[in-house]
């Protein structure tokens, strides 16, 4: 597992190149601008609610005394939990408004790869694939919720809350690289049978989601090129994968070390 986390996020270090070399920028446009206005509005809106939910969380100390010390802390938590599912919601909002844009840029990855046009066994037209998107995004989001939820409340526990902080991560990690790995996974295979595959490979979808959230953490550029490289990333890992029996071995893990050989 801690292999396959380190293997999908090492795969980073040559998306930029890839995107460069293939000319895929173009398809990144629209996906950029939509990340960085849904990222805008969750910001202003969780900077505003945190406040407020401080105060409430506050109310449940009846003493003055500790009052503003405690008050203080609360804020502090409301700001983390509101951060963490307004970052849950804008993963699962650009990623299904995105996925149409996404597509080509998987394909395009496969064709170079493969040396072949891209398969599709699983075909959709431009609605169907939204469709789908928004259907697996509800889905991950559920699920990611149900998860999320018990350990935001563990923050309240001293010491636990340092651990909590860990698992919440890498929950969140895991749905990102998940979404990132079906813009492939969605001409090969079913609803169902990409839950599977990802499940199988649960490793490389953290360790791609990792690579997301980091780059959430850069002001400004991390939110405009968080979907170029994490998806990028993912397409080339999701190949890897998929053609694995096909070939008889993998296309290339030392990350994109097939790219300096073409």
């Amino acid at each position: 597992m801690i292999q396959n986390i380190l293997k999908g996020l090492q795969v980073y270090s040559g998306a930029y190149g890839l995107i460069s070399k293939l000319k895929l920028w173009k398809y990144f446009v629209i996906p950029m601008l939509i990340s960085l206005a849904v990222f805008i509005l969750i910001f202003v809106t969780a900077y505003g609610l945190s406040d407020n939910l401080g105060e409430w969380i506050a109310g449940i100390w009846p003493w003055d005394l500790g009052k503003a010390t405690f008050t203080a802390i609360s804020t502090f938590i409301a700001g983390i939990v509101i951060f963490a599912i307004g970052l849950i919601m804008f993963k699962h909002i650009i990623m299904a408004l995105s996925a149409p844009f996404m597509s080509p840029v998987s394909e395009k990855i496969e064709e170079y790869y493969t040396g072949q046009p891209a398969e599709k066994r699983i075909k959709a037209s431009f609605a169907q694939q939204l469709l789908r998107s928004i259907r697996l995004g509800f889905r991950n989001l559920s699920k990611e919720l149900l998860y999320t939820i018990p350990i935001l409340l563990l923050k309240f526990i001293p010491v636990v809350n340092i651990f909590s902080t860990a698992l919440l991560f890498i929950v969140q990690a895991y749905y990102a690289g998940f979404g990132n790995m079906d813009y492939t996974l969605e001409r090969h295979f079913s609803y169902k049978e990409s839950v599977a595959f990802i499940r199988k490979n649960r490793g490389l979808a953290i360790g791609n989601g990792i690579g997301f959230l980091l780059l959430l953490f850069i002001p400004v550029i991390g939110v405009i090129l968080v979907l170029p490289l994490s998806v990028t990333s993912a397409s080339v890992i999701a190949v890897d994968l998929l053609f694995d029996d096909d070939e008889g071995e993998h296309i290339g893990f030392e990350p994109f070390e097939i790219i300096e050989n073409r």
